[in-house]
């Protein structure tokens, strides 16, 4: 028995000692030699053969600034930022050291207090972790107990959305707490006091004198937020992130101006002021937004000098955006929201709310609010996202554009300051025009298709019809301005909108007349006439045309005798330019009354084709709206 232990010792020894050593992450890439900067330069510019790099790679933001091709760990050697851990000020990291967990949060309607608490319960118990009661009448205690009846104040974050009447809610939800004996430090939850957001909807003049009465009430609530900063209106109004940003921070400081210059004291107002931003499809920047919006209120808040660092720490809820939602091919909604939770889970965000799919165009469905508390479910349970603090923290990327955003907003938040702040912006118009200049820039690019929305201004389900009737404030902006108003106000909108609307008047008319047909005609070189028959199908499809592609035709006249034979109104001649020439004046005749285009922009032989008839020239910088506006019209739709 000895010798065979002895035996298998040496054995042992002899197969560790025979063992490939594991080398250390320093040696493995030691290996490697460092390559610098420069050289990936010199290689880029190689590959590019002499095109511009800054218009081919250097990508130009809405929000106002570059972002470059990749980034470098020396890139990130000017941020100071970085050294401070997760919880420590100025909190571009997170508020939390351990972990990134947030509140799953879904707001209800209250008409009937009976229905809205047996929906509450209903919601909690499939996830929910925040309620929003959104309240259309004073509710007297007797109400609030109903209301509440049956959720564990303690550990259910409860925000109430009244309006004006805020101190009998305030003063009935307490009643109810204390009546139950729940311990008030343990309370989270909100009111949303927010008479900026109301000036920059109604364009009336408010005035911040209830706070203190808010204040006095909710003294025994110290998790309690009682101040709003509304982002999400700047956003779904058409802005860039960083004007959302910058005007946040902008509302803000005019409520510490204001509030602190009327006695009340730093330490006390800054931990009550809740910052509610929209998220949209911008996956990156939507992360580096909340990282950067962060870093931005602990410089603010520090300026007052709070007795704890602590006190600088935001709060923010944040909503998927209703900006970039469609009505057509709606499932897309889900994607969109998925990369919007994401994005916000990811930049910190302490609570969320995602929107239902089906919300733009119905009351939300039972199917379309499962999904959304479900997509954070996932991202709890199977994703784990709420297990580690800061997941972004040293990416090359998202540290520079979190930077980027924070320079940017900071330049808007110091414009607004010299004009006297915000107030003082938003009756000068300044705000008004800032976001109005970016929308317009924005819905020029959706007509151009530079930016996408997918199944509407592209790829759209060429079988979609929309048989049902929809409400004509549906395609309206969201217009609240008083009739005392006395400036501009913001108009929240879908991007969406005009699209839609275009498409939507065809289905109206295919209803009772036959849906205009858009038939391709291709032939010649098959790689072109392949590639702009999808394109033009794309195109058309757009308005709600039926489409018609064809596997090509040995000349004009063989594909103009199918294309009456189909019915066409208008017929698209899909090959290479060259190819374009073969049209003669005697095919352009046969056409009779249809609409006769060409796919793509042939510029040698523009002219040549407006004289055999051809009127429209469809292609890459076309604007889409217009253009499909315009043959709605020669349809006479």
């Amino acid at each position: 028995m000895q010798a065979f232990f002895k035996r298998k010792t040496v054995n042992n020894n002899f197969r560790n000692n025979m063992k490939p050593k594991e080398k250390t992450f320093e040696q493995l890439f030691s290996e490697f030699p460092p390559v610098s900067t420069e050289e990936w330069e010199k290689v880029i510019e190689k590959d590019l053969k002499g095109a511009d790099y800054a218009r081919k790679l250097i990508w130009r933001t809405n929000e106002g600034f570059e972002v470059k091709p990749y980034y470098r760990a020396e890139d990130l050697e000017k941020l100071n930022y970085l050294n401070a851990f997760p919880g420590e000020f100025p909190f571009v990291r997170g508020n939390k050291t351990d972990n990134n967990n947030w509140l799953i949060r879904q707001d209800i309607i209250v008409e009937n207090v009976k229905e809205a608490n047996a929906k509450a319960i209903y919601v909690i118990k499939r996830g929910i972790e925040s309620v929003g009661f959104n309240l259309t009448e004073v509710l007297s205690t007797e109400d609030m107990d109903i209301l509440l009846g049956g959720i564990d104040l303690a550990k259910i974050e409860i925000n109430l959305i009244c309006g004006s009447h805020f101190d009998n809610i305030l003063e009935a939800f307490i009643n109810v707490l204390k009546e139950r004996n729940v311990c008030l430090d343990e309370v989270n939850g909100s009111i949303t006091y927010n008479p900026l957001t109301e000036m920059v909807l109604t364009g009336v003049s408010q005035d911040f004198e209830d706070v203190k009465e808010i204040l006095d009430i909710v003294s025994e609530l110290p998790k309690f937020k009682i101040i709003s900063i509304h982002g999400s209106i700047f956003h779904n109004s058409g802005s860039s992130s960083v004007e959302e940003l910058g005007f946040s921070l902008a509302t803000a400081a005019e409520y510490l101006d204001q509030l602190t210059e009327a006695g009340i004291n730093i330490n006390e107002l800054a931990p009550r002021i809740k910052f509610e931003f929209a998220v949209g499809g911008n996956y990156f920047m939507e992360i580096a937004k909340i990282r950067a919006a962060r870093m931005l209120w602990a410089k603010m808040v520090e300026a007052y000098q709070p007795k704890d660092a602590n006190t600088a720490q935001m709060f923010v809820h944040s909503t998927t955006s209703n900006w970039n939602k469609t009505i057509y091919d709606p499932y897309v909604n889900m994607l969109r929201t998925t990369t919007e939770a994401m994005s916000s889970v990811i930049g910190g965000t302490d609570s969320l709310t995602v929107n239902a799919f089906d919300e733009p165009f119905e009351t939300p469905t039972e199917f379309g609010e499962r999904i959304a508390r479900n997509q954070q479910l996932l991202l709890k349970e199977e994703s784990y996202m709420d297990k580690v603090a800061d997941p972004a923290a040293g990416s090359y990327y998202i540290e520079n554009l979190t930077n980027s955003i924070a320079n940017e907003a900071w330049r808007i938040f110091l414009a607004v300051e010299e004009k006297g702040g915000f107030i003082a912006a938003l009756k000068d118009g300044f705000v008004q025009n800032t976001i109005k200049e970016t929308a317009q820039k924005r819905d020029m690019n959706i007509a151009n298709r530079k930016e996408i929305f997918l199944g509407t201004n592209q790829f759209p389900n060429f079988t979609e019809k929309m048989e049902k009737e929809l409400e004509e404030d549906i395609f309206a902006v969201e217009d609240y301005t008083d009739e005392n108003a006395e400036f501009e106000t913001l108009k929240p909108y879908r991007g969406a909108q005009a699209f839609e609307m275009l498409r939507y008047k065809t289905d109206v008319y295919s209803k009772e007349k036959k849906r205009p047909l858009a038939f391709m005609l291709t032939y010649g070189n098959l790689g072109m006439r392949k590639a702009r028959a999808t394109f033009a199908c794309n195109f058309f499809a757009c308005a709600g045309f039926e489409v018609v592609d064809n596997n090509g035709f040995e000349n004009i006249a063989q594909g103009l005798e199918a294309a009456k034979k189909a019915g066409a109104d208008i017929i698209v001649l899909c090959s290479s330019d060259a190819e374009y020439e073969s049209l003669s004046a005697e095919d352009a005749k046969q056409i009779d009354n249809k609409i006769l285009v060409v796919a793509g922009y042939p510029k040698d032989m523009l002219d040549a084709l407006k004289e055999k008839g051809v009127k429209y020239f469809i292609h890459v910088k076309s604007n889409v709206l217009d253009t499909l506006n315009e043959f709605q019209k020669s349809l006479g739709i």
